[in-house]
């Protein structure tokens, strides 16, 4: 519930080219003269970029080092993910692997040709189901060819399924079709192939967890967060825990060699900070990740910070379980301002929000905002990363500790080199003062909503007394990433923004919610198969918000659809009846989310975030394909390297890598520790 995935900014940042196919060009390195592109691998739907890490030349070598550690720790992870998306994720790609690196025919020959974007479409949804959509990838090239590679290329010790399996598992559409099935009304367990749970019901995991659950626990344990639940051979539910010494404990082993090399360099309190992480790896504790998360949160003062570890449940189709992940970051100094005038008015923010005082915040604590430069991205954060990042996740800790928002400048400034000059507002934002008001303040107005949304937006509001969290089940992440997207919404509009000097004027928000509604309502369906529902969170989340405002405002024409010249347009007639919207919505989701009133959610969900027109879906992807643009990005990551002197550390040199097969291949060799099968 704590991240802000870049979809929204499909319009100007995320959605475009600026060079031709792959780069060949070397790696360069960060001291290099000559300009690099920053779209470095494009295939099927997606490109890939790199991103540059501004000031790290600059940083005292203790910080370069950190960075080094906390970055291999953070590469150490990356088979996890793999296997917590899907039991044969590693199968699959070590299979391709191999395939790819012994392949001795014609490496132009239609089928190694589509076997090979195969590969890299796997290495990018970190398994063989679409990131995005969960759907499963449909390979291009034939079920014989296949065969006939895997029999000449991999070693049958090397394949611990029966490759009639692996065939299947890769040509059967019907066989493990998605990922993630959170379609109201089936069993959302059985139904999803992640591999969070094996031979349970998704009412056996609510009554597992329900029985486990304490209600007058001031201090919940986020039961499950760190297993997968099934059934032992006695037919008894079990966890599995992901600790040393448990499951994943090769790869988790290497993740705590690399902490503990980091704690060796660390000040305090970050010091602290690491050996309580590293005991939480040890250990499996839950309560152990509380203490490291209180004691995280808590740390204000350090340069250099970092995530790593089982942190967000949207790949859980119940909302409970974690997927791995792991960034390394600094903070940019100079960007900061805007979120520590955020941060000091968030009492204010709060006290204003338009929603019950009865869910208000009295106090306001430990809000800590930050624009930071990433310096490595792991897991679920890589190759496709959010730019904005909220934690801890944990409602009473939020409530008594507080919590960290960052905004990845970095990030978003690679997508913006990336984007300009790509057609997309020209061909679907109709009017021209829009899109004026978007090529000036569109950068701003993106970076200030992510700002609210991570930095307010999540840590806003409170539980009604009883309420623990969960009541809303698989509705969850979509209805918290609605409440967020309302509270950065409804805030930009607002005259404060200008008084506290974020905004030169609300042109800024007319900009943002131009483009908001927009991708809502229109855009953002260019990411889903024709025919196909809207399933991840984030899309359902923008769809809810700008489906609802728009039948709602529909009587004052609020919001208007227009057919000019054979072409749909959606515009915004009326920005602050808009803004009030937004503000009546967030109200309903903010009670929704506080009193636990799972129908009213769901109810929210199934009438406005999922159900796509056909004809309009088919418009979009239409004009979409005629722009050649990719609708989803990611990214390649930089890399480090000691230098040393009479065995000294005495600087870290940064590398900027700009081939995604070479640095996949690399991570695979390099950095993969689990069993095939685990």
């Amino acid at each position: 519930m704590s991240r802000l995935i870049f979809t929204f900014a499909i319009m100007t940042l995320s959605l475009t080219s600026l060079c031709s196919c792959r780069s060949t060009a070397p790696e360069a390195e960060s001291t290099t003269t000559e300009p690099m592109p920053w779209v470095v691998d494009k295939f099927d739907d997606i490109k890939v970029l790199r991103y540059e890490v501004p000031g790290f030349e600059k940083l005292p070598l203790q910080q370069k080092t950190l960075i080094y550690y906390l970055a291999q720790a953070t590469k150490a992870g990356r088979d996890i993910l793999f296997d917590q998306n899907f039991k044969y994720n590693l199968t699959v790609r070590r299979t391709l692997e191999a395939i790819y690196n012994k392949y001795d025919g014609d490496r132009t020959d239609a089928n190694f040709v589509a076997m090979e974007k195969y590969l890299k479409k796997v290495w990018f949804a970190n398994g063989i189901h679409h990131h995005y959509s969960n759907d499963k990838f449909r390979p291009e090239f034939s079920r014989e060819w296949f065969a006939e590679a895997v029999g000449k290329y991999v070693d049958p010790q090397n394949l611990p399924i029966e490759k009639s399996l692996l065939l299947d598992i890769i040509f059967d559409p019907a066989l493990y079709a998605k990922r993630l099935n959170q379609t109201d009304g089936v069993d959302m367990v059985t139904e999803s192939a992640c591999n969070y749970y094996e031979g349970v019901t998704m009412k056996e995991v609510y009554d597992f967890y329900t029985a486990m659950r304490d209600d007058n626990d001031p201090t919940p344990i986020s039961y499950g967060l760190n297993s997968k639940l099934m059934k032992d051979e006695q037919g008894n539910i079990v966890e599995k825990v992901w600790k040393l010494g448990g499951m994943y404990s090769a790869a988790i082993e290497q993740i705590i060699f690399w902490l503990e090399k980091a704690a060796q360099v660390a000040e305090e309190p970050q010091k602290s900070i690491i050996n309580a992480l590293v005991n939480y790896y040890r250990t499996g504790n839950l309560r152990e990740f509380d203490r490291y998360n209180i004691l995280w949160v808590g740390d204000n003062e350090s340069n250099v910070d970092f995530v790593n570890g089982f942190i967000e449940d949207y790949g859980d189709p119940l909302g409970r379980k974690a997927s791995w992940e792991g960034t390394v970051n600094f903070i940019d100094s100079t960007a900061c301002r805007r979120t520590q005038i955020l941060s000091a008015n968030a009492q204010w923010f709060e006290d204003n929000a338009p929603i019950d005082p009865k869910f208000r915040k009295k106090e306001v604590k430990g809000v800590s905002a930050k624009v930071i430069t990433v310096a490595m991205l792991g897991g679920d954060c890589f190759p496709s990363t959010p730019i904005g990042i909220n934690l801890p996740n944990a409602d009473w800790i939020r409530k008594e500790y507080g919590s960290k928002s960052v905004t990845i400048d970095n990030i978003t400034y690679a997508y913006d080199k990336a984007a300009q000059g790509n057609g997309f507002n020209e061909e679907f934002m109709l009017r021209a003062e829009d899109r004026e008001r978007i090529a000036q303040h569109g950068k701003l107005s993106d970076d200030l909503h992510t700002d609210l949304h991570e930095c307010l937006g999540h840590g806003s509001g409170q539980l009604a007394e009883g309420v623990k969290g969960g009541e809303l089940k698989s509705y969850t992440s979509t209805l918290e990433e609605t409440r967020a997207d309302l509270f950065g919404l409804y805030y930009l509009g607002d005259p404060k923004m200008v008084e506290i000097g974020l905004i030169p004027s609300l042109d800024v928000a007319k900009a943002q919610y131009a483009d908001y509604i927009m991708n809502g309502m229109m855009t953002q369906f260019s990411r889903i198969e024709l025919g196909k529902d809207v399933e991840e969170a984030h899309m359902r989340n923008r769809k809810l918000i700008a489906e609802w405002c728009y039948e709602k405002g529909k009587e004052n024409n609020v919001i208007e659809w227009v057919k000019q010249d054979g072409k749909s347009y959606i515009v915004v007639n009326d920005f602050d009846a808009l803004r009030s919207l937004f503000g009546e919505l967030l109200k309903e989701v903010q009670r929704i989310k506080s009193t636990g009133d799972y129908e009213a959610g769901r109810k929210l969900v199934e009438d406005y975030a999922v159900k796509i027109d056909y004809d309009l879906h088919k418009e979009v992807l239409e004009r979409y394909a005629k722009l050649g643009l990719e609708p989803y990005s990611g990214f390649v990551n930089p890399d480090y390297e000691l230098v040393e002197k009479d065995g000294q550390i005495v600087d870290v040199k940064l590398i900027y890598k700009t081939d995604y097969t070479e640095q996949m291949l690399h991570y695979s060799k390099e950095w993969s520790f689990l069993p095939t099968l685990n």
